[in-house]
């Protein structure tokens, strides 16, 4: 059997943003939808493929709501390979994977994104869609770390462990079984603090979260007029 090499991305976008009055995978920052932004992180950081798991709002490939009603197998389906940036005959490197179960919290979308995942990939980055101020060289940082035999892998900023997370393939199996409610992988984390290897990566952007329409107001300011994300 082949080695696996290839690291997936799954970005957890399932949210319905209560606070916010609307799913914050739609919610444009930086002149990108949240999904996109934390699509286009993904892939600059070197995942592939990217997983992107929804929930509120059922997403395309590119970020954006589709067009295509629910159950005529479109991609509001949210099953399935939807359209990514493969080209000449590649199978296209998005995934998208609804959770019917997005109400439950961040627990049962971990699930979902690690079923999701590919055979031949080695290892998944874990990030989260609402965290914008992260880069794509913590992504990076975080698959050289495992390349170089690191099986749990965790991004710090200033000593503290945030997001993203990478979860070799051996582990997948626990971090499911582990993962409930809103605390996505952290069980698993604190089970096993013998296995993380914490990489800092407070010079390569920030874990903000956004809840409210003040933390979307401070983000804004922070991002400004930053570009979008290129790989």
């Amino acid at each position: 059997m082949p080695q696996a090499r290839n690291v997936a991305g799954i970005l957890l976008a399932a949210g319905e943003g209560s606070r916010l009055g609307r799913p914050k995978a739609l919610l444009v920052v930086g002149g990108q939808t949240l999904a996109r932004r934390g699509i286009e992180l993904l892939h600059a950081g070197g995942a592939s493929p990217v997983i992107v798991v929804t929930g509120a709002a059922r997403l395309d490939g590119r970020g954006a709501e589709p067009r295509t009603g629910p159950g005529d197998g479109g991609p509001a389906d949210g099953i399935g390979v939807q359209p990514g940036t493969g080209v000449d005959g590649e199978p296209p490197d998005v995934i998208c994977v609804h959770n019917p179960r997005w109400r439950t919290g961040m627990g049962s979308s971990v699930a979902v994104g690690l079923a999701a995942v590919p055979g031949d990939c080695a290892a998944a980055v874990l990030a989260l869609a609402d965290q914008p101020l992260v880069g794509p060289e913590s992504v990076r940082r975080l698959i050289a770390a495992h390349a170089e035999g690191a099986r749990v892998v965790v991004a710090c900023y200033e000593g503290r462990p945030r997001n993203p997370v990478l979860i070799s393939r051996e582990h997948f199996a626990e971090v499911t079984e582990l993962a409930r409610g809103d605390v996505g992988a952290r069980p698993f984390l604190q089970a096993h603090p013998d296995l993380v290897t914490r990489i800092e990566c407070g010079d390569t952007g920030g874990p903000d979260d956004i809840d409210t329409r003040e933390d979307l107001a401070r983000v804004e300011t922070r991002l400004g007029s930053a570009a979008p994300f290129r790989s």
